[in-house]
């Protein structure tokens, strides 16, 4: 992500300062519509609940805000420059295989969770866990996890502080500085009341960037497709290849198949994905949901095909004379393929594409730590306590946490945020899984079933990854999917064998 904006960088300093003054003015005109949006949100915010799941939303507001809170900067910038770098290979990987599992494990799951959900009066993912297995030490335990979210956090920031720091020419920590104060800031009130219709902008952006980025390179296949292949395969064969054995990520079916279903699979079980089924008005509005939010995040996924548009503009990678590095191709693109203007809005699609997950994760991760976390330490307390005003607090710490963290990315370039942001995330939703899972599928798992199960996928996924445990995971890349996917199979293997014991012990009482 450091070497991504980096071309960005440059290239913007080679551009007018129109640009620039027109950045600024959208800034203005964005930054004045979230406002206004928050200030409608806080005035229907007055408890913790209001704050976490709102008073009910359309479907398509809802779902809106699903797909950009899935959809983030990773799916705008960093995905399409794999496809460029390794093909074919890396589309099915990330814009086939692991959007099916996350669609098939969306619909299946998104019903039953809400079900759950109101039934047990659950706020977050661990209360929800620790309400169905009626386990503290589950929902403790999930609800610590889920501080590896902070990484995202952290991604995010330093992303967005990159792009506007070179958009705008003004130093990297003001605008760490700006951008924490000002999204956290008004994340403090509005939360859920606000969150659905800012996310509903930002998507809404997002889909007139996506269309204009699928639509930027229909000129290569003003011959057909069959040209457009074969233009491909002269750059390099492996291009055109389902897998690409030179790449580090999509060698084999294991990789490109296997792996990326399964976590496709396993992404749904973060809180602010699976938990805005919650903020619908009704039942029925489930299905509707559904259908919106995939036929949008099919769009956004789309996107990668401009790395197939990105290698046909740069074939041998280079750009004035300069490789390209993986990250920064598409910023690169987006600078020489429009004009200041389209730029611009391009530009704005992919912030909007980071704000969106940004909001959510800070409405999630602080309803998360507020609820699960510090209101058990309260105690009787809590009932005389504004729990609103506590979640404030632990915002502001977030902010404090995930700026410190970030300054610290930002120093040092070396460090890559990205598998920072990667390794939390992907170790967070293998632990959650089986809770999810089980808890929904199985009414007989005993609650030690899932936190064996839980405590299984967080070593696995850190053992597999850190000691180099496969031929995937040993190499100068290694590929968090696979320490993430044999996570989620331990996990579950574990969670049935325990299963297993616990009936049988029932069936020989």
């Amino acid at each position: 992500m450091n070497e991504c904006i980096n071309f960005v960088i440059v290239e913007f300093k080679m551009l007018s300062m129109d640009l620039k003054q027109a950045t600024i003015l959208l800034l203005l005109a964005y930054a004045g519509i979230l406002l206004f949006l928050v200030y409608r949100g806080a005035k229907q915010t007055k408890t913790l609940k209001d704050y976490a799941i709102g008073s009910g939303f359309p479907a398509i507001v809802v779902a809106f805000s699903l797909a950009a809170s899935i959809s983030s900067a990773a799916t705008f910038i960093i995905n399409p420059g794999f496809v460029a770098f390794y093909g074919w290979s890396g589309f099915v990987a990330m814009s086939i295989v692991l959007p099916a599992g996350l669609f098939l494990s969306l619909i299946i799951l998104s019903k039953s969770f809400r079900k759950y959900g109101h039934f047990s009066s659950a706020l977050t993912l661990p209360q929800w866990a620790g309400n169905r297995f009626d386990s503290r030490l589950l929902a403790g335990m999930l609800a610590v996890f889920s501080l590896l979210l902070i990484t995202f956090l952290v991604l995010i920031c330093v992303g967005l502080t990159k792009i506007l720091s070179s958009s705008l020419g003004i130093g990297e920590v003001y605008v760490l500085i700006g951008i924490v104060v000002f999204v956290f800031g008004y994340m403090l009130f509005g939360g859920a009341n606000s969150l659905v219709y800012t996310n509903f902008v930002q998507a809404v952006l997002m889909l007139i960037v996506s269309v204009i980025l699928i639509t930027s390179g229909f000129g290569y296949f003003e011959g057909n497709i069959s040209d457009f292949v074969t233009a491909l395969k002269h750059i390099d064969p492996a291009l055109v290849q389902t897998y690409n054995p030179a790449s580090p990520l999509f060698r084999d079916w294991f990789e490109v198949v296997f792996c990326n279903f399964v976590v496709g699979v396993a992404i749904v079980c973060q809180p602010h994905i699976i938990t805005k089924s919650l903020l619908l008005r009704s039942e029925q509005a489930v299905n509707k949901y559904l259908i919106y939010a995939i036929l949008v995040l099919i769009l956004f996924f789309s996107v990668l095909l401009a790395g197939f548009y990105c290698r046909m503009m740069f074939p041998d990678l280079t750009f004035g004379g300069k490789a390209l590095p993986l990250d920064g191709i598409m910023s690169t693109y987006v600078v020489e393929r429009f004009s200041t203007g389209v730029g611009v809005l391009v530009v704005f699609g992919l912030l909007a594409a980071g704000m969106s997950t940004l909001e959510s994760l800070i409405q999630s991760l602080s309803i998360t730590i507020t609820q699960d976390l510090i209101r058990p330490v309260l105690g009787e307390r809590a009932e005389k306590t504004d729990l609103n005003k506590v979640n404030r607090k632990v915002i502001i710490g977030l902010a404090i946490v995930t700026a410190l963290i970030s300054y610290n990315q930002l120093i040092h370039p070396n460090l890559s945020v990205g598998i920072l942001a990667q390794n939390g995330v992907y170790a967070f939703f293998s632990a959650a899984f089986v809770p999810v899972l089980f808890g929904i599928f199985v009414k007989d798992a005993p609650a030690k079933a899932v936190v064996a199960a839980s405590l299984v996928a967080i070593i696995v996924h850190f053992g597999v990854y850190y000691m180099g445990l496969t031929p995937y995971t040993s190499g100068a890349v290694r590929n968090p999917a696979v320490a993430s996917a044999l996570a989620i199979v331990a996990a579950f293997l574990t969670g049935f064998i325990f299963l297993l014991i616990e009936r049988k012990k029932k069936i020989t009482a």
